[in-house]
C-alpha cells in the first residue's frame, strides 16, 4: 500500500472510530460513566471490568482471525466493509480497555 492510500485509510479509521464511539455511548454507557457496561459486567461475573471487556472483545478477535485464516487459505475474501467493521470493533475495544486501565491506575494511586 502506498503512503497516500495508507494515510487516507488512517484518516478514515480515526473518523469512523470517533463516530462509532460517540454513537455507542448512547447505547452502552450511562450518562455519567463511559465505561459503565464493563464495570457492571465485571460485577455480575465477579471479575475486574478489564477482564469483562477482554471477554467481550474475544468475539471480535475471533472474527478477525477467521478472516485471516480464510484469506491465507484462499477460500474466500471478505468485503472491505466487513474488514473495516471487524478491525474497527477491535480498535474501539482497545481504546476502551486503555481507558479502563488508566482509570484503574488513577484510582489506586
Amino acid at each position: 500500500m502506498n503512503v497516500k492510500d495508507f494515510n487516507e485509510m488512517l484518516e478514515a479509521r480515526i473518523k469512523k472510530t470517533r463516530e462509532v464511539l460517540a454513537a455507542k455511548n448512547k447505547e452502552y454507557a450511562s450518562d455519567v460513566d463511559k465505561l459503565h457496561n464493563f464495570k457492571r459486567a465485571g460485577k455480575m461475573l465477579q471479575i475486574a471490568p478489564e477482564y469483562a471487556l477482554v471477554g467481550m472483545m474475544v468475539k471480535h478477535t475471533i472474527s478477525i482471525l477467521d478472516i485471516v485464516d480464510k484469506i491465507n487459505n484462499n477460500k474466500e475474501y471478505p468485503t472491505k466493509e466487513m474488514i473495516e467493521e471487524k478491525v474497527g470493533d477491535n480498535v474501539n475495544y482497545l481504546i476502551l480497555l486503555e481507558a479502563l486501565i488508566k482509570e484503574h491506575i488513577d484510582e489506586t494511586m
